[in-house]
């Protein structure tokens, strides 16, 4: 007997449209983040009880628009975290933060995937997901209202699972 359940893997047509409202969603955040350096984090819970993190570092810019990617297979797994996350059907919880490199220190916001979108955390919620834990180096983060995100049109459909 094994020590998980198995995962059910998610229908093609369900991951497709999961692919398209990640797509959305990672535009609607860049715009709503703006120009500067940012660590996106995901962190989610699969339905056999595993739990999986990735972060990943990158850099907007509007003129010209650009995105630099530190580490492309960092970015790659967080995106096919909030993939799974999306679609719902193998994802229990996950949620993604955002942190912005800032003076006097790095300001961070969060959202939780829940009906196949993201929508904004509480700010008490965020503020305990990024507090450092006593005696780790971690710089402490302003926390601040994340901004709704908006769906591309034609998005707006109900979705199920996520």
């Amino acid at each position: 007997m094994p020590a998980r359940p198995e995962l059910i893997r998610p229908d093609e047509a369900s991951t497709e449209a999961a692919m398209d409202r990640a797509l959305g969603a990672f535009a609607s955040l860049f715009q709503a983040l703006g120009p500067g350096q940012h660590t996106l984090s995901i962190a989610s819970v699969r339905t056999d009880g595993a739990q999986l993190s990735r972060t990943a570092d990158l850099s907007l810019a509007t003129n010209p628009a650009r995105m630099v990617v530190l580490d492309e297979d960092d970015y790659a797994a967080l995106a096919t975290l909030l993939v799974f996350a999306l679609e719902g059907s193998t994802v229990t919880g996950a949620v993604l933060i955002a942190t912005t490199a800032a003076e006097p220190r790095p300001r961070a916001c969060g959202w939780i995937v829940r009906d196949g979108w993201l929508h904004p955390m509480d700010t008490a919620d965020v503020q305990a997901a990024v507090t450092p834990c006593p005696g780790s180096s971690t710089v402490d983060r302003e926390v601040y209202p994340a901004p709704v995100l908006i769906k591309p049109s034609g998005m707006d459909k109900e979705y199920p699972r996520g």
